[in-house]
């Protein structure tokens, strides 16, 4: 036990230095995110991804870059974009975009891992946006869809339900005045704390289990499991346990960079790092909630084909990064060597704590958090949330 006990205050020691490393990106993709939801209703979005269509593909892609960073809140925004016309391909690929290409996930990879994994990261998404509407378009029966617009219609609820249903979006007037308008400035306040509070969880969880992991499983361990050094068999093998290592650590969207981060220094390649980093939408906890959505059939069917898509994307990634010598060669993450001292790092940090301050006080003095209630309960077919005026417009 003292070996434990010794080792914890490493461990947290690890996970503390790897959250002050990220405080500020995580702020400001926070905010940016903000922002978007304030200027982009759902209303719109849904009506938009209605058709199979290359240019519905591209938009789907989009919104999703622009949306909240959670997981469990891309999920549930999916299945509301479902339900109000999106197709069910449209609304999974507006997921995996939502995870794997927004603001905060690029920024806290950026600063932990360097910029090779950002551009991996980017490169990557677009391809399995790619990779999954070829699947979706070859393997997705109409049977299929009809089972999930069943279950989807009886409202079973996941996690992160009301965030589905939530519409604080601002519209009409100039870009601008409607952000600095007041109710421009309670929104973003509100979206700011709704991607804190949605993600703050696996936000600790990845944090503290990275350091465990860092402080306890010896080099030695990692490269048995990875099989360090066997080239091309490594790089297949990388890809493919990335994604199972990801259905079992529980952690969502940027909560899995400071595990991935930990899993480079252990040894696993590179297309095996960036195939973990796109699978937090196959973990187990999703995987029950897709159950809970849209039955268990097309659940089995979702795992399946995305871990097919990330293995594939992981794969053809790190060999196109072998190949262009892009690989970074340094495997030593500066995190787990240096302490948090009065550089840029720092001061940037405070600012984003004052910037959090301040919105916490508009928060706070305009309902957030009987808003944050609502998001885990949602408002009743009737209502709709965030906006009374809300007229329903069925193209």
């Amino acid at each position: 036990m003292g070996f434990a006990f010794g080792h914890v205050g490493k461990a947290l020691e690890y996970a503390f230095d790897m959250f002050w490393e990220v405080l500020w990106p995580l702020g400001l993709g926070f905010l940016l995110s903000a922002v978007v939801e304030t200027l982009v209703s759902k209303q719109a979005i849904s009506r938009l991804l209605g058709r199979d269509a290359p240019r519905s593909v591209a938009l789907a892609t989009a919104f999703g870059a622009a949306s909240s960073s959670c997981s469990y809140a891309a999920v549930a925004v999916a299945r509301t974009l479902f339900r109000k016309g999106a197709t069910l391909a449209n609304a999974i690929i507006f997921e995996f975009a939502s995870t794997n290409l927004v603001f905060e996930l690029g920024l806290v990879l950026l600063i932990l891992l360097g910029w090779q994994f950002l551009g991996a990261e980017l490169l990557g998404g677009l391809l399995m946006v790619v990779l999954l509407g070829v699947l979706l378009r070859l393997t997705l029966t109409p049977r299929l869809v009809a089972a999930a617009h069943a279950q989807a219609d009886r409202g079973r609820l996941g996690r992160m339900e009301g965030h589905g249903a939530m519409d604080m979006s601002i519209s009409g007037g100039p870009f601008l005045r409607r952000l600095l308008s007041d109710r421009g400035f309670t929104a973003i306040s509100h979206y700011f704390f709704m991607g804190i509070y949605s993600i703050w969880t696996d936000l600790v969880i990845g944090f503290l289990a990275a350091g465990a992991l860092a402080a306890w499983v010896p080099d030695s361990a990692w490269s048995t499991l990875f099989l360090s050094g066997h080239g091309a068999a490594t790089e297949v093998w990388g890809a493919f346990i990335g994604p199972l290592v990801a259905v079992l650590s529980f952690v969502c969207s940027v909560g899995n960079v400071p595990l991935a981060a930990v899993l480079w220094s252990g040894g696993i390649s590179f297309g095996g790092v960036i195939a973990f980093i796109f699978a937090d939408l196959i973990i187990l906890p999703i995987l029950n909630i897709y159950r809970k959505y849209y039955g268990t059939a097309v659940s089995g069917y979702l795992f399946l084909v995305s871990f097919v898509t990330m293995a594939t994307a992981g794969l053809i990634i790190g060999t196109l990064f072998n190949a262009l010598h892009a690989v970074p060669s340094n495997r030593n993450i500066t995190v787990f060597q240096s302490h948090p001292t009065w550089n840029y790092d720092t001061f940037l940090n405070i600012a984003v704590l004052l910037l959090v301050a301040l919105f916490g006080v508009r928060f706070l003095r305009t309902g957030g958090v009987a808003m944050l209630r609502a998001m885990e309960h949602p408002p009743a077919e009737g209502e709709v949330a965030g906006t009374a005026h809300d007229h329903h417009h069925h193209g």
